[in-house]
């Protein structure tokens, strides 16, 4: 039983006293605590041993006080379980040595059977639900399966990924093939994070932003729309693509519970394009948890007023920087709280 259900009580449209809060990212780079342990293990390390993954993910429940806590995990740990090799270098990001490049490269890689490759992910959520003991939700979490395409195609992180939307366009059958195992293996994997106990799911959809509507439809919103279909009957599920603003309608119409939106967008205009019945997140600038704190307390009431106080999960529009003040963090999740005793007040 959840002590506190504000998160899911927000994503199936209930009434509530506030707004939830939670950061993507926060169980992590930006936390001393987090510091620490990174000094003693490596990346993957981290995420593959359940007790190390675990204490990640509850440190902002404890420090912060945020409404949800969120798997210490990476969205790269599908491609590294459907065979491609995945490093990750602290401070440059993810590397894959080896990546795809034509269709006699998808003998290289399979529909992962999550049972055997991602189970580590299983025995970490349980884990964590036992050490959480009701206190706050925990959300589980894969990469879109384009997001993963740019990353098993290009190799290395981009702004742009050129490379892989070049693979999309000049051999479409082939993205189409691996774009289809990716979901396969996504579906799979998250279905296997609901049976260990986690209570929401979030799609991330980093770089669905590059793509334009009609190439977003045919290349990513059309596998979101497989995972959604074959997990909203299970569990609540978020889309978060980001950048993907002028498509909101379609997505809205997947049945997922919740949109993410960044910074680009006005509140006002992501509910016009996504309708009254789906739960808006977001969408405060990570840079500007580096503002004064006052500035900050002042910025999130405006925030939560433009989205209206209901139907929407407080959080950033991107992932908290690795430079913000842990203090900074906690008076944005604090404006939040303060912000559900005023409305209260009123």
């Amino acid at each position: 039983m959840l002590q506190n259900d504000l998160l899911l009580r927000t994503l199936k449209g209930e009434q509530v006293e506030r707004p939830p809060v939670w950061m993507m990212r926060q169980a992590g780079r930006y936390l001393p605590e987090y510091m620490v342990l990174r000094e003693k293990y490596g990346f993957f390390e981290r995420c593959q041993t359940p007790e190390l993954a675990c204490e990640i993910t509850i440190q902002p429940v404890d420090i912060v006080g945020v409404d949800a806590a969120i798997l210490f995990s990476d969205i790269l740990v599908v491609p590294q379980a459907m065979g491609l090799e995945v490093q990750l270098v602290e401070s440059k990001g993810p590397l894959l040595p080896d990546p795809i490049k034509n269709i006699n490269d998808l003998n290289r890689v399979r529909v992962a059977d999550v049972n055997e490759t991602l189970h580590y992910v299983f025995d970490a959520i349980k884990l964590i639900k036992k050490e959480l003991n009701g206190r706050v939700p925990l959300i589980g979490f894969a990469g879109a399966p384009w997001t993963l395409l740019c990353y098993m195609v290009q190799g290395k992180g981009s702004k742009t990924f050129d490379e892989a939307k070049i693979f999309c366009y000049t051999q479409p059958e082939t993205a189409h093939r691996l774009l289809q195992m990716i979901t396969d293996t996504t579906i799979a994997y998250l279905k296997g994070q609901v049976k260990a106990g986690v209570d929401v799911v979030q799609i991330f959809d980093s770089w669905g932003g590059l793509l334009s509507p009609d190439d977003f439809e045919n290349f990513s919103l059309q596998y979101i729309r497989q995972i959604v279909a074959a997990l909203k009957d299970e569990v609540a599920t978020i889309i978060f693509a980001k950048g993907a603003w002028h498509s909101l309608q379609p997505m809205a119409a997947t049945g997922a519970h919740g949109l993410g939106i960044d910074w680009c967008i006005t509140p006002a205009m992501a509910r016009q394009f996504a309708g009254p019945n789906v739960t808006l997140q977001g969408n405060f600038d990570p840079a500007k948890l580096l503002s004064p704190i006052p500035q900050i307390q002042k910025e999130v009431k405006k925030m939560l007023n433009d989205f209206g106080g209901q139907r929407h999960i407080a959080n950033l529009g991107h992932g908290i920087l690795p430079n913000v003040p842990v203090d900074h963090a906690r008076a944005f999740v604090d404006a939040v709280k303060e912000y559900g005793k005023q409305s209260i007040g009123a």
